[in-house]
């Protein structure tokens, strides 16, 4: 799968040790995986739900310039104290996705929530871009 970057089996021939997981960061420089992001557009904008298992609120970043938008995020999940992994199907807490938005939107109104690893962002279309009926008067 392309979202992920694995590590090999603990035990495995070349594995690197897997107690200390703040040495093995290094090796991934400045690699991210993609979070996975459904997004829903109704006639007053569009709404992104992004999956950040993991992640905190002090530990999420969202920025909106011209248009584009970029989520980065690093998950806060360690390995507790006296336990050493066995296998690790993905090595790395950070994510970074990035947008390019449509002018049609608002990107001044744009309000963000985070609940239980999913990130719901709502981005409002602008006024110009909403529909609108326009009254039609009889001569």
């Amino acid at each position: 799968m392309s979202n992920d970057i694995q590590t090999q089996r603990a035990g495995a021939p070349g594995a690197p040790e897997q107690a200390d997981r703040k040495q093995a960061a290094p090796r991934y420089g400045n690699a991210a995986l993609t979070p996975p992001v459904d997004v829903v557009e109704d006639a007053g904008g569009i709404t992104l739900y992004a999956d950040l298992p993991g992640v905190s609120r002090e530990n999420l970043n969202l920025h909106v310039e011209a248009e584009t938008l970029t989520i980065e995020a690093e998950s806060g999940l360690t390995v507790p104290d006296g336990l050493k992994t066995s296998h690790t199907e993905v090595g790395l807490g950070r994510f970074r996705r990035v947008f390019t938005l449509s002018k049609e939107l608002d990107t001044e109104k744009v309000s963000a929530e985070l609940a239980q690893g999913v990130l719901t962002l709502r981005i409002p279309k602008a006024e110009h871009a909403k529909p609108r009926r326009i009254e039609v008067q009889v001569a």
